[in-house]
């Protein structure tokens, strides 16, 4: 039974579909979802999903796109949010230099204290690094954030990294990339993180998985990412997929 430990279910891409997407996760052993709310409307949507269904759950937080339409309501909103059952994690939250909508000064605010919050609240950070590693894994130290620990989703830099972030609590969640052919990188990182520090998950609807690029992201195509492991640590699928279960039950802390 597979973990999908971040899914976009409440994009606009599955408005038409979302109740088919949820059924064809579940028929193909997706058991667990945490669905990403980033912004009012995502968060709103994630909150949404999070009570309708009992093996969905969701992770609220700003997006560092975003960051400079958060308002001081807004993070009271999410700390208020933190306190719900359903709630296992902040973010996505953490710095993107490759779009210039947000300078980096109010990135790097704006994750601070959502850092800040979590520490707080006590729930784990979940989050979004582009073209900004070195900045990121500076404020994760100098936030301490290694008290509530976290997940690098979608991860795509190198091993030395990782272990830093592995070093301060952090589990390393590999997405749809780690399948590519040409992701000779992606895969050598992979094959090196230990067993208890391994994530999967779809960043759906975006960065579907091979055979599938170019179409729609779902759940239940975590499972390729569950299999392109398997492959690349010569391990049964069997073995993947339920140590990437319990790690994420653990870092979420949800009981079975």
């Amino acid at each position: 039974m597979m973990f999908d430990t971040h899914a976009h279910l409440n994009a606009t891409q599955f408005k038409e579909d979302r109740q088919a997407v949820i059924q064809r996760a579940l028929d193909e052993g997706v058991h667990h979802i945490v669905v990403v709310g980033f912004d009012r409307e995502t968060i709103k949507g994630a909150m949404e999903l999070a009570e309708e269904y009992d093996f969905i759950y969701a992770c609220v937080g700003w997006h560092p796109v975003d960051a400079i339409d958060m308002t001081e309501e807004d993070l009271a909103w999410i700390e208020e949010l933190a306190a719900h059952p359903k709630v296992v994690a902040l973010g996505e939250m953490g710095l993107d230099y490759h779009w210039d909508k947000s300078p980096a000064d109010v990135q790097k605010e704006v994750f601070r204290r959502q850092i800040q919050l979590a520490k707080k609240v006590k729930l784990p950070i979940v989050i979004h690094n582009r073209e900004a590693t070195q900045d990121v894994v500076d404020i994760l130290r100098e936030e301490e954030a290694h008290e509530v620990g976290g997940i690098m989703h979608c991860y795509s830099g190198s091993l030395e990294v990782a272990r830093q972030c592995m070093d301060m609590n952090f589990y390393i969640s590999f997405g749809g990339p780690v399948t590519f052919k040409n992701a000779k990188k992606v895969k050598e990182v992979a094959k090196e993180i230990p067993m208890d520090r391994l994530l999967i998950e779809t960043d759906c609807p975006y960065l579907s998985p091979h055979p599938l690029r170019g179409k729609r992201n779902e759940p239940s195509y975590v499972k390729y990412v569950a299999e392109s492991l398997s492959e690349i640590k010569d391990l049964p699928l069997e073995d993947i997929i339920k140590k990437t279960s319990d790690n994420a039950f653990r870092i979420f802390n949800i009981s079975r």
